[in-house]
């Protein structure tokens, strides 16, 4: 199989593991494309409540998925902004109830199959970093790096509760643990798209990591791969 035309790094991996913090500096210390996939679901879990959709009526969800109105912007801070209808939806959908909605909506097949020409869109020179879940597996198998990054439920269950208290909001560790092994469940053992490494990906376990050591690690295999 060759590679990607326009380089691509995937960062797959399920929620809490670091994801997102590593594919935004990959992303600002390669000056690449970043893609969340992960909004895009959580988007149209989102967007399905807003609609009056339930999450089980995999007909209706389907078909707000391949009709999402949705726009990513970068803010002057560099954060990335996500827009439903024009409507600013970059908090709400980051909640944990935002989580499961794109859990919950991630194993429909009809809705992956209505993301996936929209993911592949993202992939425009001088490269991408692709944050998901299937990144490496399914949206782009010829990736030219491909990353798994994990870590424990317990610790990626007290990043949230962290990340959680900063903003003020009224969690609890235990509930927060209960959510990330049912959500690791339903993405392991779905039957389009399961949560799993790429044969050909680098595994980390970040547990006891810090990022910076992380990073330093996939920036180093990226040179070897002649991508930096």
């Amino acid at each position: 199989m060759g590679r990607q035309p326009v380089p691509v790094i995937t960062v797959d991996g399920p929620s809490g593991a670091g994801k997102g913090t590593l594919s935004h500096l990959l992303a600002e210390a390669l000056g690449w494309h970043f893609l969340d996939s992960g909004a895009l679901y959580r988007v149209t879990g989102h967007a399905c409540v807003l609609e009056g959709v339930a999450w089980d009526d995999h007909t209706a969800v389907a078909a707000v998925a391949r009709h999402l109105d949705v726009v990513f912007a970068l803010d002057a801070a560099g954060e990335v902004r996500v827009a439903y209808k024009g409507k600013d939806v970059s908090r709400a959908i980051r909640t944990e109830e935002g989580g499961r909605g794109a859990s919950t909506v991630a194993v429909i097949p009809a809705v992956r199959e209505a993301l996936l020409e929209r993911q592949r869109e993202f992939c425009q020179a001088p490269g991408l970093v692709a944050d998901g879940r299937d990144m490496g597996t399914v949206v782009f198998p010829r990736a030219s790096l491909k990353i798994f990054l994990t870590a424990s439920a317990e610790e990626r269950a007290r990043r949230r509760y962290r990340q959680l208290l900063d903003k003020g909001e009224n969690v609890s560790l235990p509930r927060l643990l209960e959510d990330i092994e049912e959500r690791d469940a339903r993405d392991s053992s779905r039957s389009v798209s399961p949560l799993v490494p790429a044969e050909d990906a680098i595994v980390i376990d970040s547990s006891c990591l810090p990022i910076g050591d992380v990073f330093s690690a996939v920036m180093e295999a990226a040179r070897e791969r002649g991508l930096v």
